[in-house]
């Protein structure tokens, strides 16, 4: 992996990797922004504004902006995440300079059109109920709440339909004010890219942008074991137990990867092996990991029905306890980095993948680690190694339990206990 990084003037940085290969562009603005930097009053309006930045400026209304990027063929959208909101383009490289018209044009100067505010409230609230009719997504909202009670972390990105119908255009005028600027914000580009043609291009197009630096509010998780369920007639449970986990720039992340793989990712992990191929219990089960600048999560989704809760929930405690005890094997190790290897080096044939992979890292702070140095990292790992974080993550006492189905949260409290 080679970068380029440059730093303009006014803060602004532009990184990118070159993908001689392609004939397309990835092409990011990372604001350093998201729903944990939001005050009380302000729960959903990170993403809020991610919708309504594409309602245009002044000068170039929304149907403009779509019509523009329909016109080069451009793929174009953006994500909000509880750290980060990104706007995002993939497009031929001879188009890049007008997918960044439209970018800059959007991101520095939009119009907040007060009609345009109140139509597009009604389109995020569409979306909070799509979500909320998901019960596997209501699953891992509860299971958020839980595992970060108390902290920033905890809040959906989304907000609520109360707090969407609330907030006012000067509230989100001066949240865009207040966090949007050059100094939090990053440019990132992979495929067929010169670097310096592009900090030309971004340096015509925000040179008169100003802005600082934002701050963010750091703290530990203070959370204690909890069941979070919401009471629904299903035909399925859907439910996450987990605990706390480790921050991003742990070191310990590298051995968790691997004990996550041999545990939940994979059609050869313990989980999906014992609970769906052996006993049949479930379609999807599955672990994951939540990395934050301070703080973390790990956890395992299982679904199934609601008679075999109790069965499918023992399992998986005694899965966990088993790796706490005894690690994993020589060849469960083996078969994780070999697996790892693959994923890593097929991720890196995507110039998306590498333009997300550039953009979270600069603007998180985190080493921009090429495919060797991460395999590194993974091959230094030993048994020990893992059967240390599964102690230190599996075997704490703080469990929390995020649920959905046709029971209550005192049917799953006995499962917090290790």
């Amino acid at each position: 992996m080679h970068y380029d990084l440059t730093t303009l003037p006014n803060g602004l940085r532009v990184i990118t990797e070159s993908m001689p290969s392609l004939r397309s562009v990835a092409v990011g603005c990372w604001v350093d922004t998201g729903s944990r930097d939001e005050n009380g009053n302000e729960a959903g309006i990170s993403h809020f504004l991610e919708h309504l930045l594409f309602k245009g400026s002044e000068d170039m209304p929304a149907r403009e902006v779509s019509e523009t990027f329909d016109a080069i063929g451009a793929e174009s959208n953006a994500f909000t995440s509880k750290e980060a909101t990104c706007y995002w383009a993939r497009l031929l490289d001879q188009s890049l300079e007008t997918g960044l018209d439209v970018l800059s044009e959007i991101i520095q100067r939009p119009a907040f059109r007060s009609n345009e505010i109140d139509a597009e409230r009604q389109v995020v609230i569409e979306e909070i109920n799509m979500y909320e009719d998901d019960p596997n997504d209501v699953a891992f909202e509860r299971f958020t709440t839980a595992v970060f009670a108390g902290h920033d972390l905890a809040d959906p990105v989304l907000g609520t339909r109360d707090s969407i119908r609330g907030v006012s255009r000067d509230e989100i005028a001066g949240y865009w004010k207040r966090r949007y600027g050059a100094g939090s914000m990053v440019v990132a580009a992979a495929g067929s890219v010169d670097h310096g043609d592009l900090v030309g291009m971004i340096g015509e197009r925000f040179a008169d942008w100003g802005g600082d630096v934002v701050d963010h509010d750091h703290t530990p998780v203070m959370a204690e074991p909890k069941v979070h369920v919401k009471t629904r007639e299903t035909e399925q449970a859907h439910i996450v137990i987990g605990g706390p986990g480790l921050d991003r720039s742990d070191e310990r992340r590298w051995a968790f990867e691997i004990l996550n793989h041999v545990m939940g990712s994979g059609m050869s992990s313990r989980l999906f092996r014992e609970v769906r191929e052996e006993r049949g219990l479930a379609y999807a089960v599955y672990g994951f990991k939540l990395a934050y600048a301070d703080n973390g999560a790990w956890g395992v989704y299982v679904g199934t029905t609601p008679s075999q809760t109790d069965t499918a929930l023992n399992i998986i405690r005694e899965e966990l306890a088993k790796v706490v005890a005894y690690g994993i094997t020589a060849e469960e190790l083996e078969r994780a980095k070999g697996s790892m290897r693959g994923g890593l080096a097929l991720s890196m044939e995507d110039a998306n993948s590498r333009m997300v992979r550039l953009g979270r890292d600069e603007l998180s702070g985190m080493p921009h680690l090429s495919v060797g140095e991460r395999l590194d990292k993974l091959e230094s790992i030993d048994l020990d190694d893992i059967k240390a974080v599964a102690a230190d993550l599996y075997g704490a006492e703080k469990r929390m339990i995020g649920a959905v189905g046709p029971f209550e949260a005192s049917d799953l409290e006995e499962y917090l206990p290790v």
